[in-house]
Parts: C-alpha cells; structure tokens; sequence
C-alpha cells in the first residue's frame, strides 16, 4: 500500500490533488493522488494544474508518472473552466507518451465522468481496484439515451478488464508490489 506522508512532507498540496515526487523500492517516481474526501475528488482548475504540473515534473525528471484517480468527474460548478482542464492534461500526457514515458493510471472506487473518459484511461498500464465503480456518465443516463437495457455490472473493473480497459486489477494491499513489478519490468 502506498502510504500518504505527513501533511508537513508533501509536496504540492490542495485539497482535491497531492503530487509527491518519490520512490517505489529502488524506482523514482511522480504520483499525483486525487482525493475523493474534497467535493468528490472533482477536477476544477487548480486540480487540473496540478495534474498537468505533475506530468511536467515526471517528464523532467524523466522518470515514470503514475496517477491515483478517485473522481466524481469535472466540477460543474466551475463551468467551462473545468472541462478545459481535461483537454489540457490529455495535451500534456501525449507529448510525455511522445517522450516514451511509462505514464500507470490506477482507478479507484469511484473514477466517474471526464476523468474517466480523460487522463484516467489514457495510460501505458491500467490498473483498477476491485469491484471499483468506472464510467463517464451513470447507468440511468446511459439507459435513457441508449434505450437499451445494460449489462450486470457494466461499470466495474472486472467488466471494463473483460472487455479490454483496464489492464490489471489489484487490491490496494499488492499495490506497491505490482507496481515495483511494473516498473521493473517497463522502466
């Protein structure tokens, strides 16, 4: 489990985003964590630019990017600005992908709406949490626009891995290790 450090130790901090520049074992490593306790972990601006921040630093550092989302989506409240910032980060992750830079998402319970259909499933390796709720919009939205009646459980994890999405689910607890093996592996 990757361990959140003291308030006093971190980095760039806000409420709804932290980056650390860190290590896993012998890897270093930039890790932007967006925290679903700040009105449900939604990207508004400064979100947004730190996110962004976060993938400048990796790509100057040179090393591996891996961002934690936990998101209810863009925060409406800020209107077009938030949803600027989908387009900013997905402009940012292409030209570090350009750069081959190993970029690892990790889905969480819940990654919903623009992150999703954004950064969240843009990476070189997905990974998703068990059992995690991910899709862009809800299932009675999705009902009523399609008219179609969906599948069980079409926005988990284990359903977005059968169908090609996500690559690896795994449990919080063998987190650290599959990403030592990851980055072992793809460094």
């Amino acid at each position: 489990m990757i361990r959140r450090p003291p308030r006093s130790t971190q980095g760039v901090s806000s409420a709804a985003s932290d980056v650390y520049k860190r290590q896993i074992d012998k890897h270093k490593v930039v890790l932007s964590i967006m925290d679903f306790k700040f009105i449900g972990g939604s990207m508004g601006s400064a979100v947004g630019e730190k996110i962004a921040k976060s993938i400048k630093l990796a790509l100057e550092k040179s090393c591996p990017l891996i961002i934690v989302c936990q998101s209810g989506g863009a925060r409406m409240q800020e209107g077009e600005l938030s949803l600027m910032q989908l387009t900013k980060i997905s402009t940012h992750l292409s030209n570090f992908s350009k750069k081959s830079c190993l970029y690892i998402s990790v889905l969480t319970y819940p990654t919903t709406g623009g992150v999703t259909a954004s950064f969240g499933m843009q990476a070189d390796v997905t990974i998703a949490e068990p059992k995690a709720l991910i899709g862009f919009a809800g299932q009675r939205v999705i009902k009523q626009t399609t008219s179609q009646d969906l599948p069980e459980g079409f926005q988990t994890s284990e359903f977005l891995m059968e169908k090609g999405f996500v690559d690896l689910i795994v449990d919080r607890n063998s987190l650290k290790d599959k990403l030592i093996n990851i980055l072992s592996v793809l460094k």
